[in-house]
C-alpha cells in the first residue's frame, strides 16, 4: 500500500447523503444563480438572499448522515499505517461526522462564520443575518466562512506540499471542471503518484488518471478501500 495517500472529494461523495450537487434538478443550487449566492459580488448586492441560502444549506447539512463512502475513508485513515489526507471541496462536514480527522476544507465550512471586516472566525449559529455583529470587532460584517467563486481556496500551500509527497492521489465525486482542484491530478502525477478517479461518471479530466472506477460512491469507494487495505 502507498505510504502517503491524498484524497480529493467533491459533491458527488455526499450526494447519496441527500446533499445535492450544482447540477441536480430541484435542489437548492437549481433555485438560484451561482453569481447571486456564491460570489462576493452577489453577497454585496443582496446579503439577505445569500444568508438565507446558506442558512438552508447549513440546516440541510446538519441533518445529513455520512454514507458508506465517507465511512470507508474514515476506516482507511484509522487502518492505514501511513498518511491519509482528505482534501475536500465540500462544506458539509460529513467527513468529520464519519470519523475522519485529517481533513483540509479548501472551500471552507458551513459550520463557520467569518467577519469580512477584520477576518475573525467563529462557529456559525444555525441562522445568520446581515446585521449580525462580529464578536471580535462588533462590525455588522458577518458572512459564511465558505470560499466563493473568485476567491482563493484555503490551505493551498499545505495541499501543494501534500501533492508533491503523495504516492497515491485519488479523486472522488468531482467534475474536474473547477480549478485549482482540477489540476491536482496533474501535480500529483508529475511528482510520481499513482492516480485514481472514483466517480459516478467520467470527469472532464478522466484521461489524466491512470486508473478509473465508475459507479455510485457508496459502492465503489468502500470497494476501493477494501482493495487498498488488502494490498
Amino acid at each position: 500500500m502507498a505510504d502517503n495517500i491524498v484524497i480529493l472529494t467533491g459533491a458527488g461523495i455526499s450526494a447519496e447523503s441527500g446533499l445535492g450537487t450544482f447540477r441536480d434538478e430541484g435542489g437548492l443550487w437549481a433555485q438560484h444563480a451561482i453569481e447571486d449566492v456564491a460570489t462576493p459580488e452577489g453577497f454585496a448586492r443582496n446579503p439577505e438572499l445569500v444568508h438565507a441560502f446558506y442558512n438552508a444549506r447549513r440546516k440541510q447539512s446538519a441533518q445529513a448522515i455520512p454514507n458508506a463512502a465517507h465511512k470507508a475513508l474514515a476506516d482507511l485513515e484509522k487502518t492505514h499505517s501511513g498518511n491519509v489526507l482528505i482534501v475536500t471541496q465540500n462544506v458539509d462536514g460529513l467527513h468529520e461526522k464519519a470519523g475522519s480527522q485529517n481533513v483540509l476544507h479548501m472551500h471552507g465550512a458551513l459550520a463557520g462564520a467569518l467577519c469580512h471586516s477584520c477576518g475573525h472566525r467563529w462557529r456559525a449559529p444555525e441562522d445568520m443575518h446581515p446585521d449580525d455583529r462580529c464578536p471580535a470587532c462588533t462590525a455588522p460584517a458577518t458572512r459564511p466562512d465558505v470560499v466563493w467563486f473568485g476567491e482563493i481556496p484555503y490551505h493551498m500551500e499545505k495541499i501543494s506540499d501534500a501533492l508533491t509527497q503523495a504516492d497515491l492521489f485519488v479523486s472522488i465525486g468531482t467534475s474536474g471542471e473547477v480549478y485549482p482542484a482540477a489540476n491536482f491530478v496533474a501535480e500529483a502525477d508529475y511528482h510520481g503518484a499513482h492516480t485514481v478517479e472514483l466517480n459516478l461518471e467520467p470527469s472532464s479530466g478522466v484521461s489524466r488518471f491512470a486508473e478509473v472506477h465508475l459507479g455510485p460512491a457508496t459502492e465503489i469507494v468502500p470497494a476501493w478501500v477494501q482493495q487498498e487495505l488488502l494490498c
